[in-house]
């Protein structure tokens, strides 16, 4: 879906090779990317032995809310400034021979999407009322234990919706696609054929990621990176224990994988670092990865400031992971 809306800002960019605002905004919002379900992270967890491997739902949809929001006020605030601007261009004006009709152009109406039928939107509205009434009995249950009555009734509602999002999507979707009279299993088909093509596509741009990456690692990049970072970080309390993590997750996903793997390993599944692990994984993305796939599919070499940022909302989301978490699960 991604890559298709890539093209479609690339059908409608007059400066072919260059991000246009409307594609780094994009890029902003997919590294930022509101987090629903964090199933890698659940997955690791769960198959460590946690207890509530589920509990990371709610910090991760706070750390990704802030996490969109510092991509959003960054991508606004760096299109303003000089450097990153790029002067439009008129479109080429046809020449017409002479003694000849200019040609007409042809307007093409998109459809409006029809809108959801009558049946569809009341079991849409009884299944998030049903979910609300699940999530109220959380929060104010009928036989309250003193300590959960402790905890501020925010931090309740959240830890509610941790525990009802999973059966929720679960019911959500195919019960609103059935509805709607959507073949959901015949769309499923037809999206694996074209991801699957588009797999093929992004296969030079992917390989030359990778091999950069490779180099930068094994020249001792994260290393440097590591000493660099280390005591700012430590103003905010950033946990030495996380920063390969959050170093790696910029630019590879499998690595960031296996050194939180490692973290819940030594720490235990349910300890507080690996908790901040998850939740950290969950909110922050693989920025040069998604850059690099995205721009190279459509052939954008002047990537302007997408970079940045997307380097701000993971470095915003990894400081929320931890401060929202510390919050949250830390110990009294």
């Amino acid at each position: 879906l991604g890559l298709r809306a890539m093209r479609d800002l690339e059908s409608l960019n007059r400066q072919p090779g260059t991000a246009t605002h409307a594609m780094c905004t994009f890029l902003a919002l997919n590294t930022g990317s509101q987090q629903l379900l964090p199933i890698t992270a659940i997955a690791v967890l769960t198959q460590a032995g946690a207890q509530r491997p589920t509990a990371i739902i709610g910090t991760t949809l706070l750390a990704t809310l802030l996490s969109s929001l510092a991509g959003l006020v960054v991508i606004k605030t760096l299109a303003r400034l000089p450097i990153f601007r790029v002067r439009p261009e008129a479109p080429p004006s046809p020449v017409t021979p002479p003694g000849t009709m200019a040609p007409s152009v042809e307007l093409v109406r998109l459809d409006t999407p029809p809108a959801s039928p009558l049946p569809a939107r009341l079991a849409t509205v009884a299944l998030a009322l049903c979910f609300g009434w699940f999530a109220w009995l959380l929060v104010h249950p009928a036989t309250p234990a003193a300590d959960a009555m402790a905890t501020p009734l925010w931090m309740r509602w959240t830890n509610s919706v941790s525990l009802l999002a999973v059966p929720f999507l679960l019911a959500f979707f195919p019960l609103y696609a059935a509805l709607r009279r959507v073949a959901v299993y015949e769309q499923f088909i037809e999206g694996a054929k074209d991801g699957f093509q588009t797999a093929i596509r992004i296969i030079p741009y992917l390989v030359a990621m990778l091999v950069a990456i490779g180099f930068f690692r094994g020249a001792g990049g994260i290393e440097l990176l590591t000493q660099a970072v280390s005591k700012p970080l430590a103003w905010f309390q950033f946990p030495p224990d996380l920063l390969p993590m959050a170093l790696l997750r910029p630019l590879t996903g499998s690595g960031t994988l296996a050194a939180f793997s490692d973290l819940v390993r030594v720490h235990g599944a349910d300890s507080l670092l690996a908790r901040t692990g998850a939740t950290l994984f969950g909110s922050t993305e693989t920025t040069f990865y998604v850059i690099s796939v995205y721009f190279g599919a459509v052939g954008i070499r002047r990537t302007r400031h997408a970079i940045w940022a997307g380097l701000a909302a993971d470095l915003t989301g990894a400081l929320a992971a931890v401060w929202i978490c510390r919050l949250f699960f830390a110990p009294g």
